[in-house]
């Protein structure tokens, strides 16, 4: 199959001709799956594709349907074994195969650490940002030929991400030093120990740190340095706070629907707090229905918690519409793609990355994430390459309650943890 690039894919591939290592940042929509691909067909090796385990699927899809791939999934044991034997035999077909693999299960795959000769992509690259990790250390153990880096997050500012990627690609700069030369630190006292802590605050000689990326393979590119993409609109639908939320964060225990919530530690207060304002709220779940009613445009609604997903299903089965699933268990597109009127439930760990769903404009927020990654990254399952109709983001919130202070955390681009929740639990 012909694959047709877009004009800003053509150049990210003739900038990195003569590299067989290369990072591609490309904004979230920029098509890094076509790219990555393209390369790894020119570079004509065996490639061993490593992903998250939701994308395995999509990428198995897209490497033999559209690049021509014989692809093995190595999570299956026996199509491990396959794989192997295909690496040791003839060269020639070797060239055309792939084995792919997730993060959490390559480090349990030691035969891996065998191959040789062979390209190795990383989608979602960021994710071997902590050197310490099994997965980081697994990948640092493998011997490729080239390899190929994908990721969207760099292009967001999180350059301090880059670091443990960078001697993939061959340029072996001390973490101190690309500290030292890249990235603004704070030392910042911490309220409950007293204890100093070393906080990322800014960056800085971007330019020169993306000059010298250039060097060794890296293509940064922004959707709005390439596409004129439709407008954005968020529309915010506030709800009434209720007396059981306002209690539980005073007493840090309510009984609900006969159900009694104890927010025994500031992890679990935090999570009660969250679905107190999610699929306890009344308010929110009539609030969602009349979205729904509204209109009989497609929809993409994210959200949290396996209940959430429970009580909106059972409202949208009875207004009669057809619904599809993205979540760790199931993945069914099929009335989003068939069906104009349908309902997308998507959660957020599973499908706030990498889904193509431009088919849709409009997203509704039932609650929001505490990643402000996955905040990003949800947004552009619609805002992107194909759209040509305005997006609306329909941000379901209770009103004067813990929504309010993650919302205003992941404008900031900030993680709400636990610490930010403390700070907002005393102001009850």
């Amino acid at each position: 199959m012909a694959v047709q690039l877009y004009p800003h894919q053509v150049k990210a591939l003739q900038e990195t001709e003569q590299f067989n290592k290369v990072g591609y940042f490309l904004d979230m929509g920029l098509g890094k799956t076509f790219v990555g691909s393209e390369k790894a067909k020119e570079l004509k090796k065996p490639l061993l594709l490593v992903c998250q385990k939701s994308k395995i699927e999509d990428w198995v899809t897209h490497l033999v349907d559209v690049c021509g791939f014989d692809v093995y999934d190595l999570t299956n044991k026996k199509e491990l074994d396959y794989f192997l034997q295909v690496m040791d035999g003839d060269k020639e077909v070797a060239s055309m195969t792939s084995g792919i693999i997730n993060y959490e299960l390559s480090f349990r795959r030691p035969d891996l650490l065998k191959l040789k000769d062979f390209t190795l992509m990383l989608d979602e690259s960021s994710l071997i940002t902590n050197p310490s990790a099994k997965r980081t250390k697994f990948i640092d153990k493998l011997n490729p030929s080239n390899v190929i880096l994908l990721s969207g997050t760099p292009t967001g500012g999180k350059y301090e991400k880059l670091w443990s990627q960078l001697h993939l690609l061959g340029w072996n700069i001390s973490k101190d030093l690309f500290y030292k030369q890249y990235v603004v630190e704070e030392w910042i006292e911490d309220g409950d120990s007293g204890f100093k802590m070393r906080v990322i605050v800014g960056y800085k000689n971007v330019d020169r740190l993306k000059a010298k990326l250039k060097q060794y393979g890296c293509i940064f590119m922004k959707t709005e340095e390439v596409f004129d993409l439709p407008e954005q609109v968020v529309i915010p639908v506030m709800v009434t706070n209720t007396k059981e939320f306002r209690y539980f964060m005073r007493n840090s225990v309510v009984t609900i629907e006969d159900k009694k919530l104890i927010g025994d530690t500031r992890l679990t207060k935090r999570m009660y707090a969250r679905q107190l304002c999610g699929q306890y709220s009344k308010a929110k779940l009539t609030a969602f229905q009349n979205l729904v009613e509204s209109t009989d445009d497609r929809l993409i609604v994210f959200y949290n918690f396996n209940e959430e997903l429970a009580r909106m299903k059972a409202i949208v089965e009875d207004l009669e519409k057809p619904i599809s699933i993205v979540n760790g268990s199931v993945k069914d597109l099929s009335a989003y793609e068939n069906q104009s009127n349908s309902v997308t439930f998507v959660q957020y760990q599973a499908g706030a990355k990498g889904l193509n769903l431009q088919k849709a404009n409009k997203i509704i927020y039932f609650t929001l994430p505490q990643n402000p990654e996955d905040f990003e990254q949800s947004k552009k399952r619609i805002h992107r390459i194909g759209q040509k109709n305005n997006c609306f983001y329909y941000y379901l919130m209770v009103r004067n309650s813990v929504e309010e202070d993650i919302l205003e955390t992941l404008k900031m681009r900030k993680e709400y943890d636990d610490e930010l929740f403390k700070k907002y639990e005393e102001a009850f």
